[in-house]
């Protein structure tokens, strides 16, 4: 059972610093400059664990390419996991499970994005956290979203035990009544602005030190943060090169796509066939490549 947390008896105060510290001034982001769920999913499904330096150019890119749902799901879905690779966006099957969920749009829900958390999480590669930020920045219809900046101003300000339970419990009393889509931007942007791992109290104006618990004290420790894995030569890395590669050709047997995702690719080797099967299980399983024994030799290519 998670503690009880004392928070400040002027709530309705609370917000509204809030509100209009970020109303005054925040970061522009092109996605919180729409309420269109399409170009809203699409920027949260980039930022899964990816730089938001690195996603902004490629959603502006993927947006001009397919820049209606219908479009999206007119496309090729390998032309689409290319694309995801090309821009280094992570794991290729968010690519995949994008243009499925543009597809269902279109033939479950003619066309419409739902509108609450509960129907948007139906949706293909569409989990409880993107559904809410879709329906909150779309429709002013979520919950309160709870990422890891989110959980970093809670533990902090108010000493919020280090329990998702209890982050998502405080996290919701503090949303006020039908202002989820300025509410989750404003205290996401805290986060990220005024209460990084290095607080900027002063420099960012924090709204909240008056409430705070670590201004108060000085203690400014926060729940570890998960670190991104390094992406240079990691297998995330390798399995964007063979969708690459697969994307130049119909098809290619194993041995000579091996050299094309790793120079020093040998067949007996370190980084040989068995390192290379690896890499195109992991793919076949994510319904993105298919391996076919062709005159007695694993021939690779892209599923279409």
């Amino acid at each position: 059972m998670t503690e009880a947390v004392e928070l400040p008896d002027d709530l309705q105060a609370v917000r509204e610093a809030l509100v209009e510290w970020y109303e005054a001034d925040h970061r522009e982001y092109l996605w919180r400059a729409t309420t269109d769920p399409y170009p809203i999913l699409v920027s949260e499904v980039m930022s899964q664990q990816t730089q938001l330096d690195r996603v902004l150019e490629a959603w502006e890119a993927f947006l001009e390419r397919w820049p209606t749902v219908e479009a999206l799901a007119a496309a090729d879905r390998a032309d689409v996991v290319g694309f995801w690779s090309d821009h280094s966006l992570g794991y290729n099957n968010r690519a995949k499970y994008l243009h499925e969920a543009a597809r269902e749009v279109l033939e479950e829900h003619d066309g419409e994005f739902p509108e609450t958390p509960g129907a948007l999480v139906e949706l293909m590669g569409v989990g409880p956290y993107t559904a809410n930020a879709v329906a909150s920045f779309a429709f002013n219809n979520g919950n309160a979203v709870v990422d890891t900046n989110v959980k970093r101003v809670l533990y902090r300000a108010f000493a919020v035990e280090d329990d998702d339970a209890a982050f998502e419990r405080v996290a919701n009393e503090l949303l006020p009544d039908d202002r989820s889509r300025v509410w989750n931007n404003a205290i996401m942007e805290l986060g990220g602005v005024a209460c990084g791992k290095r607080p900027r109290c002063e420099e960012a104006g924090c709204p909240w030190r008056r409430w705070c618990d670590a201004y108060a004290t000085g203690d400014f420790t926060a729940p570890d943060v998960p670190t991104q894995p390094a992406f240079e030569g990691s297998r995330r890395q390798m399995r964007g090169r063979v969708v690459a590669v697969l994307g130049e050709f119909e098809s290619l047997p194993i041995d000579e796509l091996g050299p094309r995702v790793r120079v020093d690719y040998s067949p007996d080797g370190e980084y040989g066939r068995e390192w290379l099967r690896g890499l195109l299980s992991d793919l076949e399983g994510d319904g993105l490549v298919r391996v076919v024994d062709r005159d007695g030799e694993p021939t690779a290519s892209l599923r279409r």
